[in-house]
């Protein structure tokens, strides 16, 4: 898979009083992704549940380049920065796109997942390791 990205519906509801998109949208936005990105390959919530496992950041940065305001066109981007050797943790780059030349944002995490029944972290199903495996990659990609 080359790319993952997704239109980015802008509401009313999302906007500041200086009327661009307010700074914690970005993150509602990339968790989105994050969490469209893994039900478009087959790791729906019921199969997360099915599994005992689901996802946990431990850090989350946006750097803002340019303002995002109602009615602009705008894509988020995923691909992955690095993961662990077992898949157990990972990083992520997600791009706001405010229009094709236009580069809006970059939001980086950095998670891993977790075991919900006993509640300490875990090491990936084969199934999600794959599309893993599969996801596009950053330039630096690396195994951590």
């Amino acid at each position: 898979m080359n790319e993952f990205e997704q239109k980015v519906e802008i509401r009313w509801s999302d906007l500041d009083p200086n009327f661009h998109v307010l700074h914690s949208k970005y993150y509602d936005f990339a968790a989105n992704c994050r969490m469209a990105f893994l039900a478009k390959y087959g790791l729906t919530m019921p199969v997360l549940m099915k599994n005992q496992i689901g996802p946990i950041l431990f850090r989350e940065e946006a750097v803002f380049k340019k303002e995002i305001r109602y009615g602009n066109d705008v894509r988020i981007n995923l691909k992955v920065k690095s993961v662990s050797a077992d898949f157990g943790r990972w990083s992520m780059v997600h791009e706001l796109w405010r229009d094709p030349e236009t580069l809006a944002a970059i939001i980086t995490v950095e998670g891993a997942w977790l075991n919900t029944a006993l509640r300490k972290l875990a090491v990936p199903p084969e199934e999600l390791r794959q599309v893993f495996e599969a996801a596009p990659k950053t330039a630096d990609f690396m195994i951590t």
